[in-house]
């Protein structure tokens, strides 16, 4: 008695373990290099970092003449520190737009799943140029 409650026991899980995975759920895959390469919203936040850096950078150089070596270091690592700072909110910005643009396509493609690319050896539903015409 004690045998047949124990296979019927794991013939119930098993059938509930298996019923439960039969439902393929589509797989999205999301190529972030080419998104970085492509993607204009993602150029326009590159060229404002670059403007910012150069920006800095050339208050530098203007300062520099009139200042002692030690100030001029100081004012090296506070412009550095700037730097980063407005490097880390736009890469918020970018991560932001890009999650939201991977969630409205998934949805509308009805992906159970999104992977990165490089992350996939084979298959999946390249999302990527759906991706980056929503974050325009």
């Amino acid at each position: 008695m004690n045998k047949k409650l124990v296979l019927l026991t794991l013939l119930l899980f098993t059938a509930v373990l298996l019923g439960g995975c039969s439902g393929s759920a589509t797989v999205g895959i999301f190529d972030a290099n080419k998104a970085m390469t492509e993607s204009p919203k993602i150029k326009q936040f590159q060229e404002q970092l670059n403007a910012k850096g150069k920006e800095l950078s050339d208050k530098l150089e203007k300062e520099k003449a009139g200042i002692s070596e030690e100030e001029f270091q100081k004012r090296q690592e506070a412009a550095y520190t700037e730097f980063l700072k407005g490097k880390q909110e736009l890469e918020a910005q970018v991560d932001a737009s890009i999650k939201q643009a991977i969630d409205e396509v998934a949805k509308e493609k009805k992906l159970g799943v999104v992977l990165y690319k490089n992350s996939v050896a084979q298959g999946g539903v390249d999302i990527t140029d759906d991706v980056i015409k929503k974050m325009q």
